[in-house]
């Protein structure tokens, strides 16, 4: 199928092909129509398959068919709310980018910056408003949005927005939408506490699934590396040799594990940067905009800072920390190989996190490539659960005898200052 079987504008298609792209994903494919069709649709595909098209495509269609009915400053009236300021920035930038042949106008809205430039660009007027949900209450409060005119309402990364205790805002922001809407819900995972939102905000959706979080792009090649917790930056640093590996995504577990792993590498003269929530959106931006240039060899990011980081043919992925949650996992090495580009995943694990990985094989159902042919290969084994139990019996026992000790040493001490 070509895109110009979707029956897409003329002035869409010609925007496309400056992306080069001719042929529509899965997603898009399946999308595209029931949204044309002004159906609400509930969408399972993971981030990388080329979700924001499948929305953001046919609501500008929708706007260019009504621009020759309004008249006067524009009214929002298409709204995308998304979990993270990352992800905001690319689909606003999407929407710019096929929209380029149109008279349709967007602009997007996030936290962690001042909200002059935004609340300049709401005054000027918008017909798409792209929003995390912090940033949308606070300008709703202040005035400066209205959501009485929207016709068109996607929630993006449904499933990221819960995890991340958007709850309460997402049904304030439902509370002050038009009842006759099209709403449009994607999720990359569909448990029961989503499908029971989703029924809170569509009316008889068409429902579309592609590539379901269990599985993992076939583009993708897997490395795995079994090494020890103490030698995991030199395992690192051993794999950058690779000159090949000139742009890399590598996934930390905690904000402060990021800065520790871009302080060694840069004692290594390798340039790297990090972003987390501990950092401003300048420096997340600025960071993120370096490693696209290639100014920057090496990114490393927590799960929650990744997502909505888009970069054309990034090759590789590394995950630092084997994470408890194997879906995560999925989604982190979903980062490279996309839109049909080879990708490699390479996935260092210490002893404690050798279960995790083979949840994790379990849920793709395939074996991970394990690579033993380095300098580091693990030898500690981790503990079983009968020594994990006598692990903390042990340190409950020092930690104990720890303030018995400083407690008898203090009352020592005030016995003698009362003798004085």
């Amino acid at each position: 199928m070509k895109f110009s079987d979707l029956k897409l504008l003329p002035s869409l298609l010609k925007a496309l092909q400056d992306k080069k792209y001719t042929e529509p994903t899965s997603i898009q494919e399946k999308a595209i129509p029931p949204i044309l069709a002004f159906e609400d649709v509930l969408g399972s595909a993971q981030t990388g398959t080329g979700k924001t098209a499948a929305f953001a495509l046919p609501i500008i269609q929708h706007l260019e068919n009504e621009q020759n009915r309004q008249s006067g400053k524009r009214k929002i009236r298409a709204l995308v709310v998304t979990p993270t300021r990352e992800l905001a920035i690319q689909i606003q930038e999407n929407f710019v980018a096929y929209s380029k042949y149109n008279n349709v106008k967007s602009t997007v809205i996030y936290g962690g910056v001042k909200q002059g430039a935004q609340t300049d660009a709401l005054n000027r007027g918008v017909d798409v408003l792209v929003a995390t949900p912090g940033r949308l209450l606070d300008l709703m409060n202040q005035g400066y949005i209205s959501l009485g005119d929207i016709g068109y309402f996607v929630l993006d990364e449904a499933d990221r927005m819960l995890d991340m205790g958007f709850i309460h805002d997402i049904r304030k922001i439902l509370e002050k939408l038009p009842k006759k809407r099209q709403s449009l819900f994607f999720s990359a995972t569909m448990p029961q506490n989503i499908l029971k939102l989703s029924r809170q905000i569509l009316m008889n959706p068409k429902k579309v699934a592609v590539n379901p979080v269990s599985s993992t792009a076939d583009t993708i090649q897997q490395y795995l590396y079994y090494t020890n917790k103490n030698q995991k930056n030199d395992l690192l640093l051993h794999l950058l040799k690779d000159e090949n590996i000139n742009q890399v995504l590598v996934f930390s577990r905690t904000k402060h594990g990021a800065d520790r792993i871009v302080r060694n590498l840069r004692k290594k003269k390798i340039n790297a940067a990090a972003i987390h929530g501990d950092k401003s959106q300048n420096q997340r931006q600025k960071a993120l905009k370096s490693f696209k240039k290639l100014e920057v060899r090496v990114l490393v990011a927590t799960d929650i800072a990744a997502r909505g980081i888009d970069i054309d043919k990034l090759r590789f992925v590394l995950n630092y920390d084997i994470p408890n949650e194997s879906e995560t996992c999925v989604h982190r090495i979903g980062r490279c190989g996309r839109a049909g580009e080879e990708g490699i995943s390479i996935s260092i694990s210490e002893p404690e996190e050798n279960t995790y990985v083979r949840d994790i094989e379990k849920l793709i159902d395939q074996k991970i490539k394990v690579i033993d042919t380095h300098p580091y290969p693990q030898t500690d084994k981790p503990m079983n659960n009968q020594q994990k139990k006598e692990f903390e019996k042990e340190k409950q026992r020092r930690k104990k005898e720890f303030f018995a000790n400083r407690n008898k040493k203090k009352g020592f001490q005030n016995r003698g200052r009362g003798r004085k």
